[in-house]
This record gives C-alpha cells, sequence and structure tokens, in this order.
C-alpha cells in the first residue's frame, strides 16, 4: 500500500475575516448581520502518480476538486442561519470550494417539538433556506449540497436535502429514508417518526463535479444504501448529520470510515457546531469530516463552528479498487443484494420480483 494514499499536505490552516453581510433579498428579512472570523482550513492530498480512473465524467471534466464543509452554529433566529449560511459559503467558494456541503437542520435548533413550525414549502416556492442556496450557487457558480431543512409537504412533514447547480436550479431532493429512534435510559431518549415522515427514493445525482449519493444523518447507519450509491457509479456519499454527544463519541468516526472502506469512495459529512449554551437537550456532536476510499481522514472540524476544504481526488478511487479489488473478490455465488427499481426501468436478465416490484442483482462495479 502507497504512502501516497494517506499523504496530506497542509496548504493553509488561517484565519479568514468574513465581511459584514450583504442585504440578503428574501422575504421577511432583517438589515444583514456582522459574523465573527470563521475559520477556513484548507487541507488537500498530494499528487499522485495515478492515472485518472474510467469514472462517469463530471461536466467539467475535473478529476480533482475542493470541497467545503461548512460546520454552522445555529439559533433559533432563521433568518440570522440564513445569513450566516450564506457568509460561509460565499467564504468557502472564495477559498476555491466547487462543491459546497451544508449540515443536517441548518436552518433551526434540532428540536422536535419546534421543528414543524420552522418547516418550509420547498415545492411551493416558499423556501427562503433553499432560495437563498440558489442564488448564491448561481451567482458563484458552484454546486451546493444544502445540508437538510424541515420541508412540509401534503401535510406531512419531512427532514429534505436539496442539491443545487450553479445554474441556481434544484437537481435533487432527498428526504431523510430512516428516521432515527433512540432510548438510553438515563442519557438519551429520541423518536424523530413523531414529527418527520421518512422518504421513499435513494438519491444519485449528477453534478458539474460527478455523481454523487445523498443521505442524511440515520441513512449513513445502514450499509445497503451506500453500496446501492456505489453500485449506481457514485465517487461521493454525501450525510449531512447532527449526531448527538452519546452517539457521536461511539459511532461517528466509524460509521463514515466504514462508508467509504467498504465501498471504496469518498465519504463526506457535515454537522452544525456543537453549542453549549443550547437551551435543546439535544446536544451536537461536530466533528464534520472528509473521508478518503481507504479510510483516510482528508479534512476534519473540532467541534465548534468552522468551514473545512479537502481536495477529492478521483484517481483515489482507482487506485484504491487496484490495490484490493474488492469487487472482483465478491462471492456472488454465495451471496447478493438487490437493488429494487422504483421508477419504471426493466430488470436485467435473471431478475427476480421483491414485494411485487422489479428487482435485479445488483453486480456492477464502478
Amino acid at each position: 500500500m502507497s504512502d501516497k494514499l494517506f499523504s496530506l499536505t497542509l496548504l493553509s490552516a488561517q484565519l479568514v475575516n468574513s465581511p459584514s453581510l450583504p442585504f440578503v433579498p428574501l422575504q421577511k428579512f432583517r438589515s444583514p448581520i456582522a459574523l465573527p472570523p470563521s475559520r477556513i482550513i484548507d487541507l488537500t492530498m498530494a499528487q499522485t502518480s495515478v492515472s485518472p480512473p474510467p469514472l462517469r465524467p463530471s461536466k467539467a471534466n475535473t478529476h480533482k476538486y475542493k470541497v467545503a464543509l461548512c460546520q454552522l452554529l445555529v439559533s433559533p433566529d432563521r433568518e440570522e442561519n440564513i445569513a450566516r449560511a450564506r457568509s460561509r459559503i460565499e467564504a468557502a467558494a472564495d477559498a476555491g470550494a466547487m462543491l459546497i456541503v451544508m449540515p443536517e437542520i441548518w436552518s433551526c435548533p434540532y428540536s422536535l417539538e419546534i421543528l414543524a413550525s420552522y418547516a418550509e414549502d420547498i415545492d411551493g416556492g416558499v423556501s427562503p433556506s433553499i432560495s437563498m442556496l440558489s442564488e448564491v450557487a448561481a451567482a458563484r457558480k458552484i454546486t451546493i449540497v444544502g445540508g437538510s431543512i424541515p420541508e412540509k409537504a401534503s401535510g406531512k412533514v419531512f427532514n429534505t436535502c436539496c442539491v443545487i447547480g450553479p445554474d441556481g436550479q434544484i437537481l435533487a431532493k432527498h428526504r431523510k429514508l430512516h428516521l432515527f429512534e433512540i432510548d438510553i435510559p438515563g442519557d438519551i431518549k429520541l423518536k424523530e417518526s413523531d414529527t418527520f415522515t421518512g422518504g421513499q427514493e435513494p438519491t444519485v445525482v449528477d453534478t458539474d463535479v460527478g455523481r454523487i449519493g445523498i443521505g442524511i444523518c440515520h441513512d449513513i447507519r445502514f450499509p445497503e444504501l451506500a453500496m446501492l450509491y456505489r453500485s449506481r457509479g457514485a465517487h461521493l456519499i454525501c450525510y449531512p448529520s447532527a449526531f448527538n454527544m452519546s452517539t457521536g463519541e461511539l459511532l461517528w468516526d466509524l460509521m463514515q470510515k466504514s462508508r467509504a472502506i467498504d465501498n471504496q469512495l469518498f465519504v463526506a459529512t457535515c454537522s452544525p457546531a456543537r453549542d453549549p449554551n443550547a437551551e435543546s437537550d439535544y446536544m451536537i456532536w461536530g466533528h464534520s469530516s472528509l473521508i478518503g476510499p481507504f479510510g483516510e481522514v482528508l479534512a476534519a472540524a473540532g467541534h465548534e463552528e468552522a468551514t473545512v476544504i479537502g481536495e477529492i481526488d478521483l484517481s483515489m478511487i482507482l487506485s484504491t479498487r487496484e490495490n484490493l479489488p474488492l469487487g472482483m473478490q465478491r462471492r456472488r455465488d454465495l451471496y447478493r443484494w438487490v437493488d429494487v427499481q422504483r421508477r419504471g426501468e426493466s430488470a436485467s436478465d435473471g431478475a427476480r420480483g421483491v414485494e411485487g416490484e422489479d428487482a435485479l442483482v445488483s453486480d456492477t462495479v464502478l
């Protein structure tokens, strides 16, 4: 195994002063606010001698690009949160990031009792949070994985992530598939299904930087979803997340590395920052991270508000899969998994029905 796979070059670690924000032309916004300095750390991979892999090409034919993880401090004031997010995104774009990843539930505090009151009508066009993301993506010609916000639709509330392209249009919308439930006596008790309705579709989206799979927080706990995303050609899976202190300490780092290593691709997570003064009983773990296909940590934040920038080099996927050819070593004579077709595609030869739907054995290797 080449040491180059793990070599990291710290190009810069500096304080970037965010200027006072311009007025954001969205409904019900107050005057702009001045934000404190934002710590932006730029971590990039050292070059390797491996040729670029035959991945699904990005529109820009880019095999290396910078991704920024904006770990935001969240307050009860949605207007302030939107303005703060815009400032951080613009600063990351100025630092060269082509892809920006936002946290889970960044427009309001993560508290089940109040989330419904912050829900926005994305399909109806009444969503100040998504409007801001669209405006800044189009202005800076970047792609944004918009973390997640509470979405109201058809009388229900969803935990929803929108992916915005450089033209400001929504490329995809992912509703959290797996709703979190935990009950640890004397520690934490929470049931997301008391507030949210679960989504019904996995999300793989083609962007200017390549094909990306989307999950939200608890979705990372289910390896089948990540396997599906690899089989559909994703080079990166983004998981906007808000792990709590208990699950964060035990599982956060492990889950990210597991999904990356098992599928030999990149994993990016983005969390809100931890607020020790928050009134909510749900305390955020933080530690947004970018993980490489061999499980290497390419960029990571602490628990405080910060933006970390790392480089994704698609040639690392090819070299990893050449060094350790898991796709060729799988025992498909002993086990297999099924990719259920939900959009009317015809199943491949040998497919069998699953609960009345077409299915196919997913042997696709990127």
